[in-house]
């Protein structure tokens, strides 16, 4: 049964980095499950310095937009995964529904958390997760931006009940919020 941990902060606060760590004290072989399609240049340039902290770490990268369940499936040789992250999944989500012509609502969010939870159980060595806490703020003037707080906040607190383990990183310093 595979160690389940969700990593989580605002941004910049670390938790890539931090979660690369946690993964890296695990046996290869690893896979950096990656969520952020390319979408300009300003993105790219992330991904490749995400890349790059990677590189000759024994890493592999599989990119996921949506479908994360299925990775997990596919790839039952890798002692630890790394998934980077659930805040853009949500994203990703909502925009495969927009272009469906429907939305997604908190128990659809739900599901698909007990199920990733579920399939990673299931697994030996370790799943990652890496998330961002977006309810700390403002309640934004928008609807959708209001709607995405909302389904985000549902999938941390999905993830964070089953995990194992829980680390709130803030100005680079991880603070467990649960250790099993």
């Amino acid at each position: 049964m595979a160690r389940i941990v969700l990593v989580t902060g605002g941004s910049r606060s670390g938790k890539s980095a931090y979660a690369q760590h946690l993964a890296e004290a695990h046996p290869v072989p690893r896979v950096f499950v990656a969520t952020c399609p390319p979408v300009d240049e300003e993105m790219r340039d992330r991904i490749r310095r995400h890349r790059e902290a990677r590189r000759g770490r024994d890493w592999e990268t599989v990119e996921a937009t949506v479908d994360l369940v299925g990775v997990l499936e596919k790839t039952p040789e890798y002692e630890v995964l790394l998934v980077d992250c659930l805040t853009l999944w949500i994203n990703n989500l909502m925009y495969e529904a927009q272009q469906e012509g429907r939305q997604v609502h908190e128990d659809e969010v739900e599901a698909r958390c007990d199920e990733l939870l579920n399939v990673s159980a299931e697994r030996s060595g370790a799943v990652v997760f890496v998330t961002n806490e977006v309810g700390m703020g403002i309640v934004p003037e928008h609807p959708i931006s209001r709607k995405y707080r909302d389904l985000v906040g549902r999938c941390n607190q999905v993830m964070a009940g089953r995990a194992d383990r829980v680390v709130l990183m803030v100005a680079g310093i991880p603070i467990d919020l649960k250790r099993g």
